[in-house]
């Protein structure tokens, strides 16, 4: 992969250069610390390539470490997913893969080192009264009867519930801040919890959990991560990352800075709600091609270089807002206008018999891409019988519609002009046939006598065309931004997914997955490889042609 190019507005950038210039760090070194509770969706792609970019271009180290601190919620399959996600987009981590549970033994020893200073304690309220004695955003909170616990007691009773002698939630253990605190993540946060649930990387040997703000800030240190990059919700938490690497004894010291996460109109980037998308059945996995998931957009056809494109584009700031979705669309659709090599699919076939020309094949040469050669040609068959869109055809039609009109001519792509002379309906008034004739003079050439035959329609011939399923995907939710509604299920779009039985052109039999076509005046298409799998041939829209999407917010 060539090298990474900076964000536009790169503040982390700028901080990096001056740390480096003002030698407070020789060699940068970040993380990745996903929490393998679900698939990485395209935020986590944005924070992809930052930290590995980052440590790629100053020839640095990134990690890859799972936070696995909750271990109800872990699971090896999204730890699988989000390792291959990583490396489909072109990044690799530094030396072994990293987990927080490395370090239990370590972050154990550091809440004992608190509870020795003084600086934490064994509280027993249950947590409706800790989220009580919080207070709120506008009230302080006030402190626990068990606050003020001699250090001994304090020691005991985080053995025990060491021990697993205390019962889940009748005991955790808090750091000592402050309850009046203007910022509610410094009232005395939990560190540590009871949990009996046995853990994917350390089995039964725990069952006491470390909270993530305590794990996160000591793995960060013990890995001697130089900047500790997250998104802005985690800008308060911040305080709580420098009052316990200030409150123990460890020689690293990362920084952290934050960023602004990636919201994207018209999709939703929150794990819990996908998660129930999925197990509401709206969607059928975390790689639907509807989902905002790595997975997903992969199995749609998007490419890792077009990843990297958007997540560059978007560029690097400390506010928060809401991306386009066209500036995504737009990312594929520059790069597979010029890489995706060209061919024809009928999506609402109707048929079309030439009746001057007699049943027998013939193969003509067409073009991959009409502006590079050096992608070659292919050989298509033709016939007296082909499938055209329902949509290029109209018994009557306004002087503006160039396509086939009911005794009128139209070219077929890279092949010969046709005129349609009468039709065939069925009982229902359908049109199911329409008879025409050819001029076997015009392939790839005007009408000897100077007619003029201004529309081209694409067709594949039906006795040899591929019969194929057709999914038409459109973006998932009908609101731009669905997590300002309160059941943000009600905004999902019905037509999302549109299901079109279709013929595509033959030599689509050897399609391979991830390799993404332009049917052409259709869109982009890629082979969906899990229906591949099976046997049947399936083909998801990655993107259309051009930017529908201002049209439709008109509406």
């Amino acid at each position: 992969m060539n090298k990474v190019q900076a964000y536009s507005n790169d503040f982390i950038r700028q901080i990096i250069d001056e740390d480096l210039a003002n030698n407070r760090c020789a060699v940068i070194h970040t993380r990745f610390p996903p929490e393998p509770n679900g698939y990485l969706h395209i935020g986590h792609a944005k924070s992809i390539c930052l930290n590995f970019g980052i440590a790629q271009d100053y020839h640095g180290h990134c990690n890859l470490r799972f936070d696995d601190t909750n271990p109800i919620k872990a699971d090896i399959k999204y730890i699988e997913s989000i390792k291959h996600d990583l490396q489909w987009l072109g990044f690799k981590w530094s030396g072994r893969i990293c987990y927080s549970s490395d370090y239990f033994d370590l972050l154990y020893e550091y809440a004992f080192e608190l509870i020795k200073k003084g600086l934490a304690y064994v509280d027993q309220l249950n947590s409706e009264q800790i989220r009580e004695y919080r207070g709120t955003l506008i009230s302080p909170g006030k402190n626990s009867p068990f606050r003020d616990r001699s250090i001994k007691e304090n020691i005991t009773l985080f053995k025990k519930m060491q021990a697993g002698d205390l019962t889940e939630g009748s005991a955790c253990l808090r750091a000592k801040i402050d309850m009046a605190s203007p910022f509610m993540v410094m009232r005395d946060p939990v560190l540590y919890r009871i949990k009996f649930i046995e853990h994917h990387q350390t089995g039964n040997k725990w069952c006491i959990y470390p909270m993530y703000d305590f794990a996160h800030c000591i793995s960060d240190a013990l890995e001697g991560i130089t900047h500790s990059l997250c998104t802005l919700e985690f800008q308060d938490n911040r305080r709580l990352y420098d009052w316990i690497l200030d409150n123990i004894n460890i020689k690293c010291r990362p920084r952290q800075y934050e960023f602004s996460r990636l919201n994207l109109t018209f999709t939703i980037m929150s794990k819990r709600k996908l998660n129930m998308l999925i197990t509401q059945n709206i969607v059928k996995g975390w790689d639907d091609p509807r989902m905002p998931t790595i997975s997903g957009l992969r199995r749609r056809g998007y490419t890792a270089a077009s990843i990297r494109e958007f997540c560059r584009r978007i560029g690097m700031t400390k506010q928060n807002n809401n991306i386009e979705m066209v500036t995504l669309e737009s990312c594929i659709r520059d790069e597979l206008n010029k890489n995706a090599p060209r061919t024809m699919a009928v999506l609402d076939p109707i048929k079309i018999i030439i009746k001057n020309r007699a049943s027998k094949i013939e193969y003509l040469t067409m073009p991959n891409h009409p502006n590079n050669p050096q992608m070659g040609n292919r050989q298509v068959p033709f016939d007296n019988i082909i499938y055209i869109d329902r949509a290029d055809f109209r018994e009557e039609a306004k002087k503006h519609y160039k396509r086939l009109v009911l005794g009128k001519e139209v070219r077929l792509r890279h092949a010969y002009v046709i005129k349609a002379e009468y039709i065939e309906k069925d009982q229902k008034g359908n049109i199911i046939i329409v008879y025409c004739s050819y001029d076997a003079q015009t392939l790839n050439k005007d009408p000897l006598d100077g007619r003029k035959v201004k529309g081209v329609i694409h067709w594949v011939a039906a006795d040899y065309a591929l019969p194929a399923d057709i999914h038409l995907y459109d973006h998932l939710f009908n609101v731009a931004n669905p997590n300002l509604v309160d059941n943000f299920i009600t905004t999902i779009n019905p037509k999302s997914l549109i299901i079109r039985h279709g013929f595509v052109e033959p030599n689509l039999a050897n399609a391979i997955p991830e390799q993404t076509y332009q049917f052409e005046r259709e869109g982009y298409f890629c082979i969906d490889s899990q229906y591949l799998l099976a046997g049947k041939y399936v083909f998801n829209r990655t993107v259309s042609l051009r930017n529908t999407w201002q049209i439709k917010d008109k509406h």
